[in-house]
């Protein structure tokens, strides 16, 4: 399901992006799974209700597959159509040139999904993009309330509710130690054959307003649940409980140590992608296992 689902070019297939948002309360996660809600789930269906005799993908393939209760305002996904011949006898509808009419599909598109659910725009990009290997970097946000009384009401589902005043200055004094390209064992949860060697290029803290802290989260890729993890851990830093230097020393550990965070505080926000011809040479970049040196 990772991988690119058909090949591009000499079969011409035309390969086309679609970014997402979605409100992830609801949802048991992004990836397809029997009997349950989910992102993945309602694109494909709301994909495959094409008028008759339209090329339909089989399914998509995603820049980073989100947890249950996890948002994203902009997520990235690619598939593979089979284009209209213009001189008849075509499966999707396009333009004189042969390209997809994407701006009609997006229209039908978001009128099949539900409301959590929404398809903010489609192009058709180079055969060699993907989603996911393509990806130079992703961006996450997450949002915590240490109001005395909670969270606001209005910002329930994305904002986690912290009974403890937070210092801003030591979540990021905590947070500046984990920067670079380190093993993030201790903030991962572990998969077979998957490493943890990932870099950490951004892990700043905000107030943006009297009981509102935002935290911004960038790398090069993240293992399962890190994010989460990084957050869970410097909370405690940032409420007095444990000192700065701790979630840096929690790197020597090989073994998942760490706090996690709960999910509905997380929204993935952003994906970078390089120009159209360093595609090929990031995917095969990501595509290694990586190592420390």
């Amino acid at each position: 399901m990772d991988e690119p689902v058909a090949p591009a070019g000499e079969g011409g297939l035309v390969r086309v992006r679609l970014d997402l948002s979605y409100d992830g309360t609801d949802f048991c996660g992004w990836a397809t799974q029997p009997g349950q809600r989910t992102v993945q789930g309602l694109v494909e269906d709301a994909l495959a209700k094409q008028p008759p005799g339209r090329s339909v993908p089989r399914h998509v393939v995603v820049a980073g597959r989100t947890d249950s209760g996890v948002h994203a305002s902009g997520q990235v996904v690619h598939f593979d159509v089979v284009p209209h011949d213009p001189a008849g006898g075509g499966r999707i509808s396009v333009d004189e040139q042969g390209i997809p009419d994407l701006g009609r599909m997006v229209h039908r598109w978001n009128r099949i999904l539900p409301a959590d659910v929404r398809v903010l725009g489609a192009r058709v990009v180079p055969a060699a993009f993907d989603a996911r290997f393509s990806a130079l970097r992703r961006h996450y946000r997450y949002q915590v309330s240490d109001a005395p009384w909670g969270v606001d009401p209005l910002r329930r589902r994305d904002t986690l509710a912290w009974n403890r005043p937070l210092e801003v200055a030591a979540l990021n004094a905590a947070a500046q130690e984990l920067l670079g390209l380190n093993d993030f064992a201790a903030y991962c949860k572990p998969r077979d054959g998957a490493t943890t060697v990932r870099e950490l290029q951004r892990f700043e803290w905000e107030r943006v307003a009297e009981h509102l802290i935002v935290a911004h989260v960038s790398a090069d890729a993240f293992c399962h649940s890190m994010v989460r993890s990084l957050v869970g851990t410097l909370l405690m830093v940032g409420d007095g409980r444990r000192a700065e230097p701790w979630p840096a020393e929690l790197l020597e550990s090989t073994t998942r140590t760490t706090a996690v965070a709960p999910a509905h505080g997380l929204t993935l926000t952003a994906i970078d992608y390089p120009s159209d011809e360093e595609l090929e040479t990031r995917a095969t970049q990501t595509r290694a296992m990586r190592t420390l040196p």
